[in-house]
């Protein structure tokens, strides 16, 4: 298999260096620690997504308040809902961390319980979705692993792969960071991902979340000046036509 931050604990101590910087090392422990008084004293708060009021997600997993996750989580369960008796496949195992979950995962590297490994592009599975999910997962397609082609071109690969999974009225939905993966932040630059929509939220505070226009939003630096993603985008896609 190749090299990936899942292999082993070393190899995942080395990248969340790489990646978020000795600080974050430091303080990750004290977060997990302190969790159970930390997050009952978190303010109850909602932030504006596609129409919806949509509570903030405070979990020990990942400390959720400390970073993006803490509106992906919430985002995700919010386009899941709608597709509930269907078909859903979720790429990356996020989820399934914080809640029970029902519809089908597919990771290539994270084992668990019903979790499916094989890689995006290569699978083939004998149904069609009506949702295709990913939560900050294409980042690290070609970046945070030993990929054979450059990460900008193997991200709209697997853009592709999953389009092709979708039913004619299918959906594919995908949150990334913005300032992570500099080969993904160019293809939002150039336009070059293909959405049929984008939103984009950017972190205003310690605990506050806004929709802001792309322009902005591309603008942001990542751990700057909030630790992880400082804005995201959640991106559409419609099915690929045959």
């Amino acid at each position: 298999m190749k090299k990936h931050l899942y292999n082993s604990r070393l190899a995942k101590v080395n990248w969340f260096i790489r990646r978020f910087g000795l600080r974050e090392v430091l303080l990750k422990p004290l977060r997990i620690v302190l969790a159970p008084v930390i997050i009952p004293l978190l303010p109850k708060k909602s932030f504006d997504f596609n129409g919806h009021s949509l509570d903030y997600f405070y979990h020990p997993y990942n400390m959720t308040w400390a970073s993006e996750r803490c509106i992906e989580v919430p985002i995700g369960r919010y386009f899941v809902s709608q597709f509930s008796d269907r078909n859903v496949l979720e790429v990356g195992n996020v989820l399934s961390h914080y809640g029970p979950v029902t519809h089908d995962i597919l990771d290539k590297f994270e084992r668990g319980p019903g979790v499916i490994n094989e890689d995006i592009i290569t699978f083939s599975p004998s149904k069609k979705y009506d949702l295709v999910l990913s939560i900050s997962t294409f980042e690290h397609i070609g970046f945070d692993d030993e990929a054979s082609e450059p990460s900008g071109q193997k991200i709209r690969s697997a853009i592709a792969a999953c389009t092709k999974l979708l039913r004619s009225e299918g959906k594919l939905v995908i949150t990334v960071p913005i300032g992570y993966n500099p080969d993904l932040d160019n293809l939002i630059r150039q336009n070059s991902l293909g959405p049929k929509r984008e939103i984009y939220l950017k972190r205003t505070g310690r605990l506050a979340w806004k929709v802001i226009p792309k322009p902005e939003a591309i603008s942001c630096r990542y751990k700057e000046p909030f630790p992880y993603a400082n804005a995201i985008l959640v991106a559409e896609f419609a099915p690929e036509l045959s």
